[in-house]
């Protein structure tokens, strides 16, 4: 229970790694608040409720300053608190440079970017009332390395990264620490339906793991518990990365 009596904001709860991580933390003894644009976020809270967890729901478009103060705002009135700011909402963006619209640019820097910075902006005034927090950003191995094809999700990627560090620094000072979490590839809808055409382009990316096989959302989840405890005091400005060995090689 390393998370008993703490209260934790998970953006993007409503499906893949927010979801895992709502339920890895509340299983913790978290009280978790689920902000997401879609309604799968009420479920997923709905069904941890049933199972005597501490976890609600609040719509949120992260993209929008003040629904991400209203989440905020949300969570602090219910508890009293914020000790875990979990930055985790985010879009695909697939295209080049000259086949991605400005519109499709600005919506995905919007959500991947500007609303972790948001998500940061208004978790680190409710943090200092607590005595301090941590904030996990989840960024991307493609924030690291090269991908063909993903330019504005890459730009985003990159951008969390470094702006993980730069936050890093700036709140070392209040007790905030602030790190990212680079997932690789996952086995869900969107690595199999947006990465890959084919089971033989599956397969072939599976082998390119050392570990021999794609990531699950609870293995970020698990990543994301341990940076959001006390057991990573001593970790700020870091950006583990969950891959599989994928980009070891």
């Amino acid at each position: 229970m390393r998370f008993l009596d703490k209260v934790v904001i998970v953006t993007g709860g409503a499906s893949g790694i927010g979801a895992a991580t709502a339920e890895r933390l509340a299983r913790e003894g978290a009280r978790v608040m689920i902000g997401d644009v879609s309604g799968g976020g009420e479920q997923v809270a709905e069904k941890l409720v049933s199972q005597g967890l501490e976890v609600a729901y609040v719509p949120a478009d992260v993209s929008s300053e003040e629904q991400v103060v209203a989440l905020v705002r949300s969570t602090t009135d219910r508890w009293h608190r914020l000790d875990v700011m979990v930055a985790n909402a985010g879009i695909s963006g697939l295209g080049r440079a000259d086949t991605t619209s400005r519109t499709d640019w600005d919506r995905v820097i919007g959500v991947n970017l500007t609303g972790v910075y948001l998500c940061c902006k208004h978790a680190v005034p409710a943090m200092r009332l607590s005595g301090g927090g941590a904030i996990i950003n989840t960024a991307s191995i493609i924030g690291l390395v090269g991908h063909r094809g993903a330019l504005s999700y890459a730009a985003a990627k990159g951008a969390i990264v470094n702006m993980t560090r730069a936050a890093a620094l700036d709140y070392a000072g209040e007790n905030i620490r602030v790190n990212a979490v680079c997932p690789g590839f996952l086995n869900d809808p969107t690595t199999r339906m947006g990465a890959t055409r084919s089971e033989t382009d599956l397969r072939q990316l599976i082998e390119r793991h050392p570990l021999g096989r794609l990531g699950r959302p609870e293995d970020v989840a698990n990543a994301i518990a341990f940076l959001a405890s006390e057991e990573a005091s001593f970790i700020t400005g870091t950006c583990l990365v969950i891959d599989g060995g994928y980009t070891a090689q």
